[in-house]
């Protein structure tokens, strides 16, 4: 059996050859391993592999870890799930990156939550591209005013876009989808001066999702292996 460092290492090596399958430079493209439920040692396993992104879905299962992990000052944390309001204070105050931001409510409670002590939070905007009832995210209609929004709050930085496509699409509808992802990217990557992150690509459309445009992808399995 593959070791995580093993795992980790024939990830990069399929980041890169994406990307230079893309004609985009190796660098272009950044690895989150997503490590929700999975032990802090399996995280220390990948950091004494060099990986340092690390992302969490569920709040408070993300924080302990954040909290445990807290000697390691190098780390940089990703909530990438869904947070209910009531949730808003421990995330603000913990992690790095927000990347399910999706309505005007929760990134206000961001901003008004994150302490000064801190840098401002890096926010990306959770855009549901397939229209899916049952995902989260906005439609790409809703995006300027949560744009305008996001851009006014002193304490959040709006670094970009994250997208779920559809699961299992036919190869014509994964194109019109990431396609469609990176017009919308592209647009405001011209006008906002940090908006420089596409996150989209997991472990099973990861080469698709580069050859899109992906400036991010979102690997857990194929690092971790099969959810806990």
């Amino acid at each position: 059996m593959q070791t995580i460092a093993e795992r980790l290492n024939s990830a990069l090596k399929g980041i890169d050859q994406a990307a230079t399958s893309a004609h985009r430079p190796p660098n272009s493209v950044k690895l989150l391993a997503v490590s929700k439920t999975k032990p802090v040692s399996d995280i220390m396993e990948a950091y004494e592999a060099g990986q340092r992104m690390f992302g969490e879905n569920y709040v408070q299962e993300g924080v302990e870890k954040v909290q445990e992990l807290s000697h390691l000052d190098d780390l940089e944390w990703h909530m990438i799930g869904p947070i209910q309001s009531n949730k808003t204070k421990i995330v603000a105050e913990h992690f790095d990156w927000v990347q399910s931001v999706d309505r005007e409510k929760i990134a206000r409670r961001l901003n008004e939550q994150r302490p000064d002590s801190l840098p401002p939070l890096n926010v990306c905007i959770q855009v549901n591209i397939d229209d899916e009832e049952s995902k989260s995210g906005i439609s790409p209609g809703e995006l300027p005013s949560l744009i305008e929004f996001i851009e006014s709050q002193e304490r959040l930085t709006l670094r970009g876009l994250m997208a779920i496509p559809k699961a299992n699409p036919s190869a014509e509808q994964q194109h019109k989808s990431l396609a469609k992802l990176k017009d919308l990217f592209d647009h405001y990557h011209t006008s906002l001066s940090n908006f420089d992150t596409l996150s989209v690509g997991m472990s099973s459309d990861m080469a698709e999702a580069i050859q899109h445009g992906s400036t991010m992808v979102r690997v857990g399995t194929a690092i971790f292996g099969k959810r806990n």
